[in-house]
């Protein structure tokens, strides 16, 4: 956490949040965006939802980092679900990214808080949901890329059609729950240990993508052969893991072809080790990938969001 010291009174313009699922995190910031102050904690929505502590949370952050008692307050995230603070009805797409803030809602709260929306999907694709993520994007199109294929890897992933600042169609992936799943409550916990990770280097991640992006690959058909492999050979380290990984990302981008062509750029928002896997993913299906800071576009889109309202307000 940054010195309280630093976040002088004077000099701070608004407080940005993400608040997920398991986290929390909080910038202040001074009217160019710089970064004064900024502190997190595992008081995401599951922990704050039951005794609705959103409020308690949020003020002993802000006292944390001596911020001004009137100092106002943009929230992305699940601050704004059905089951958080107050819900911020999803916006559907085609959704300019630029008016999320107009669909803002505020919380009764002793300072003024504004929570955004996320988005839905129900005619330009399969209905679909995301939240939290759409503020990255924000960010990703206030700082130059407002055009492009996005994929956002994690527990769900998500694919995302941008042009202009627009989110056009977008697509979810439960990649990684699914891996969660399969890893410690399949019959491949077996086979997988909990220290055991996947790595873009592992020859067998490659070989599992090129099997999963090939054409009539079947994720269920091939699952078990992990457990087998196990049983019927002398499996090198990781290899159940590298395995595992690969076929379902490799499923997962094979799925998401219609998002890109061969030689495209697709922009990845996700942690360093996901992105790792992703790129060497992406760059066996012919795809070009290219990574971005997903702290920094959160920020950025909060902060675009910010200057919209409280230039209004």
């Amino acid at each position: 956490m940054s010195d309280p010291a630093e976040t002088a009174a004077g000099a701070s313009y608004v407080a940005l949040a993400d608040w997920g699922t398991s986290n929390f995190r909080l910038w202040l910031v001074d009217r160019d965006g710089h970064v004064l102050g900024e502190c997190q904690s595992p008081d995401g929505m599951s922990a704050c939802a039951a005794d609705n502590r959103f409020a308690a949370v949020l003020e002993k952050n802000l006292t944390d980092l001596s911020a001004p008692a009137s100092l106002p307050v943009v929230i992305a995230g699940m601050a704004g679900a059905r089951a958080g603070w107050l819900e911020a009805a999803y916006v559907e797409t085609p959704a300019p990214l630029a008016n999320l803030q107009n669909h803002a809602v505020s919380p009764a709260a002793s300072r003024p808080v504004h929570i955004l929306p996320g988005l839905c999907q129900k005619v330009t694709g399969p209905f679909d949901v995301m939240r939290g993520e759409e503020t990255q994007l924000a960010g990703a199109a206030a700082t130059g890329h407002p055009t492009g294929v996005f994929c956002l890897p994690g527990t769900h992933s998500k694919w995302v059609d941008m042009r202009d600042g627009t989110v056009l169609r977008f697509r979810t992936s439960m990649t990684g729950e699914l891996y969660e799943l399969l890893s410690k409550q399949s019959i491949l916990r077996l086979s997988i240990a909990a220290t055991d990770r996947s790595t873009p280097d592992h020859p067998v991640f490659a070989e599992a993508v090129q099997q999963a992006l090939g054409e009539g690959f079947s994720l269920t058909a091939n699952l078990f052969s992990i457990r087998a492999a196990g049983l019927l050979s002398t499996p090198v380290e990781n290899e159940a893991t590298a395995r595992l990984s690969g076929f379902l990302i490799g499923a997962e981008i094979a799925a998401m072809r219609d998002f890109f062509k061969p030689g495209d750029t697709v922009h990845l928002i996700g942690s360093e080790s996901l992105n790792a896997l992703y790129t060497k993913a992406l760059a066996l299906a012919g795809a070009k990938p290219e990574t971005l800071d997903g702290s920094a576009l959160v920020r950025n889109g909060l902060f675009a969001a910010a200057r919209a309202l409280l230039s209004t307000n």
